[in-house]
């Protein structure tokens, strides 16, 4: 991220749950991710666009044609992340960030550091993950 934010200058478990100082730290924690991902995304178009699509080598086209696949791959999930950022900013505005949709327990600061745009504590998440692996192998 652009801005660097340290946990523990930005945050910590002294005062409630979601207090203003940590709603402050995540806001700025998710705008400078997006802003982030929206800069290389924009840098991945003019690269694009930029390539010299005349390459006389049938190798150096489909090599550049398999780069283009993964790089617009790799550009759609960074689309579906903004929309997860965007979702967490809601919940911020909304006063839900931080609380496990399941469970309405507080999602610990550190998980929250480390994925801003969770959405289960660690033990819902890991519940969820389990229920998913019992359907799949059914």
């Amino acid at each position: 991220m652009s801005e660097t934010l340290s946990f523990d200058a930005g945050l910590s478990e002294e005062g409630p749950f979601m207090n203003e100082r940590q709603r402050d730290y995540f806001r700025k924690k998710l705008l400078a991710w997006k802003a982030d991902i929206l800069r290389e995304s924009r840098e991945t178009l003019e690269t694009l666009a930029n390539e010299n699509a005349n390459l006389a080598d049938v190798a150096d086209r489909a090599s550049s044609e398999t780069d283009r696949a993964i790089e617009l791959r790799a550009r759609d999930r960074q689309r579906k992340l903004i929309s997860k950022i965007d979702s967490a900013l809601e919940r911020l505005d909304e006063g839900t960030y931080g609380y496990c949709e399941e469970t309405g327990e507080p999602i610990s600061l550190k998980r929250l550091d480390a994925r801003p745009i969770a959405t289960m504590s660690l033990e819902a998440q890991e519940r969820h993950e389990r229920r998913e692996k019992v359907y799949r192998d059914e």
